[in-house]
């Protein structure tokens, strides 16, 4: 395990950098780095993380060379990782995705529904912007993209840059995994072995084992038709929760009782009760406000407060715990481990009775030549149905971006489990292109 590593983080000014950067060098007896860049194509925004990532670097990893960057060239040229997590249009833009559909009473969420859609549609152009540039400057390197919305971005990525070096991930399903872990009291969510299968941010866990082939599904199952996958009920929730995703914790339950023969991804909410969560909406104050008003002021107020103090010494800034399964991937990239991990990979058969060109995301063997999806066989009418509908909705948004087809779109909107008709789907749409004239492609 010789090899010292180059990694660029893309979207360097995110608030989750510095807790990437944290996680990384936590890690570093299993994943030694000796180059960490971080790249933005906002540099001022970008500046303020960075400067506190460069103390912390020399705090801790005085060795590792260190680069901010706005200069794809200088970003891209001499990598092995690129770990992607951009923005497109930043938080002022997620404010809109929210906030338009709640007008309509259609719930306005990142992911889901309309909102998702436009993220999609922005996201698209950066994340294939960034593959191009490592090919470019790194064409042996790998992209672990873990940018939102991540199931059109990654059925873009099948579409337009088939043969590249990219493999999508998300990290809810590890935040859930942990949630089970607590549930029936082990460590870590690397004590359990899982089964799931799903589209990103919609899927079902069918079997939850621990590591001596225990069956936890009953406990488990049990807790989650009580209590959802809020953890109070064993005083383990988290304080720094957000009141909107106590909430979604909650709405697990409701989502279980639709089929208490698994156990469901919490996103699936909005899909399943669309009206309740417009309900409990506060069309003013939405995710986007908890977000500006939260981790935003927190992170950049932490960052600024290492610059002046030249110190990163007793700082509250965290250690993304739960994206260590980032190193993890790329451990397995670079040392063809064969972990075993849940990856989003163009379904060819893996579901037997699903469409082949799905991007689904299912349990995979990830070594040196990319992630080796396990056989799940075929899966019930019930999770088949929806999923075809959402599948169907991601491949028409990503036509749509592609073909310049507002025809498309409109279809998209209209098939869309979150949005009740394809009246409201279409004035939502008008409204929505109008928003993101500045980054969505000309749709005719």
């Amino acid at each position: 395990m010789g090899k010292q590593h180059s990694i660029v983080i893309a979207g360097g000014g995110s608030t989750y950098t510095p807790e990437i950067v944290l996680m990384l060098l936590d890690n570093l007896d299993k994943f030694p780095i000796r180059q960490l860049k971080l790249y933005d194509n906002d540099p001022e925004r970008q500046s303020i993380i960075a400067k506190a990532c460069e103390i912390i670097i020399k705090e801790q990893a005085p060795h590792i060379e260190f680069v901010a960057t706005d200069s794809p060239e200088a970003g891209f040229t001499d990598v092995d990782f690129v770990m992607a997590h951009i923005r497109v249009g930043k938080y002022e833009m997620r404010e809109k995705d929210e906030k338009v559909p709640l007008k309509y009473n259609v719930i306005g969420q990142e992911t889901c529904g309309p909102g998702g859609m436009a993220y999609g549609l922005r996201s698209i152009k950066g994340v294939v912007e960034i593959i191009d540039y490592m090919e470019m400057y790194s064409p042996n390197a790998w992209m672990l993209n873990y940018s939102n919305p991540a199931s059109i971005v990654a059925e873009a990525c099948r579409k337009l840059r088939p043969d590249s070096k990219v493999l999508n991930i998300c990290d809810h399903p590890i935040g859930l995994e942990d949630r089970m872990a607590k549930i029936v009291g082990l460590e870590s969510r690397k004590d359990l072995s899982i089964r799931y299968y799903g589209l990103n941010h919609f899927g079902w866990y069918t079997d939850v084992q621990d590591k001596n082939g225990n069956d936890l599904m009953p406990q488990i199952k049990s807790y989650i038709g009580e209590n959802g996958f809020n953890l109070n009920a064993i005083g383990k929730e988290s304080r720094n929760s957000d009141p909107s995703w106590i909430h979604t914790y909650d709405m697990a339950k409701f989502v279980y009782e639709l089929d208490p023969d698994t156990i469901p991804n919490t996103y699936l909410k909005y899909y399943l009760f669309p009206n309740k969560e417009v309900e409990i909406a506060d069309a003013n104050y939405t995710r986007a406000n908890e977000v500006i008003d939260g981790r935003e002021k927190r992170v950049f107020g932490e960052c600024r407060n290492i610059i002046e103090k030249g110190t990163s010494k007793g700082t509250t800034l965290e250690i993304g715990a739960h994206a260590t399964y980032i190193v993890d991937l790329a451990c397995a990239l670079s040392y063809n481990t064969h972990e075993r991990m849940l990856i989003m990979v163009e379904n060819n058969g893996a579901i037997s009775n699903f469409d082949a060109t799905a991007m689904v995301e299912i349990p995979c063997l990830v070594g040196s030549k990319g992630a080796e999806p396990l056989s799940i066989g075929p899966i019930p009418t019930f999770q088949k149905g929806l999923m075809e509908q959402q599948v169907a909705v991601e491949k028409l948004a990503v036509e749509a971006y592609t073909e310049g087809s507002k025809q498309k779109l409109y279809q998209a909107f209209a098939l869309s489990k979150t949005i009740p008709g394809a009246d409201i789907a279409k004035k939502l749409l008008d409204e929505l292109i109008e928003a993101n004239k500045d980054y969505w492609p000309t749709l005719h």
